[in-house]
């Protein structure tokens, strides 16, 4: 015999004035038993670096976005990007909140001259809310977007390379 806590996720109440709600699965919650199905038994919990990932690389899909993260951590971040062996850092100026259902995000860009920030701002909201949803199942209640800078045409990524002073 099984036994289910009325406030259970997904799991109505009993009772004669309770209305039958659909029953839905909650991202992080799980049945047991040998007699529930195999795709219900156990709990599914999505790590913070998850979102992040899936976030910074949406981020960076829409054309404007010149880089991310704040000046000191895109400085540090290019160190590591020229480091033989190191990889890109995609969560570079990402942060979330992850809970059970839902989370929120906050990003920091870096756009391109001329791009309408109002126009990116909605672009970026738009694809990191929908890769993310789709992906993970989660529930994005917001997206909070900061330009921290605008790149400029003449704007050097890189320092000037040496030149020797013998031949």
């Amino acid at each position: 015999m099984s036994v289910q806590s009325a406030s259970a996720p997904g799991i109505a109440p009993a009772g004669p004035t309770t209305k039958q709600q659909p029953a839905t699965t909650a991202l992080a919650g799980g049945a047991t038993g040998a007699d529930e199905p195999a795709a219900t038994r156990g709990r599914t919990s999505i790590a913070d670096v998850v979102v992040v990932k899936i976030a910074g690389v949406a981020a960076r899909e829409i054309p404007g976005v010149h880089a991310m993260g704040g000046g000191l951590s895109r400085t540090i971040g290019a160190v590591r990007d020229r480091v033989p062996g190191g990889r890109s850092n995609v969560g570079r100026g990402v942060k979330v909140e992850v809970g059970e259902r839902q989370t929120a995000i906050d990003l920091d860009l870096v756009v391109e001259y001329g791009v309408p920030i109002a126009d990116l701002a909605r672009d970026v909201r738009e694809n990191v809310i929908d890769a993310v949803e789709r992906i993970t199942g989660l529930e994005v209640v917001e997206v909070n977007v900061t330009i921290n800078d605008v790149h400029l045409p003449d704007d050097e990524d890189s320092a000037p390379e040496p030149t020797s002073r013998v031949a």
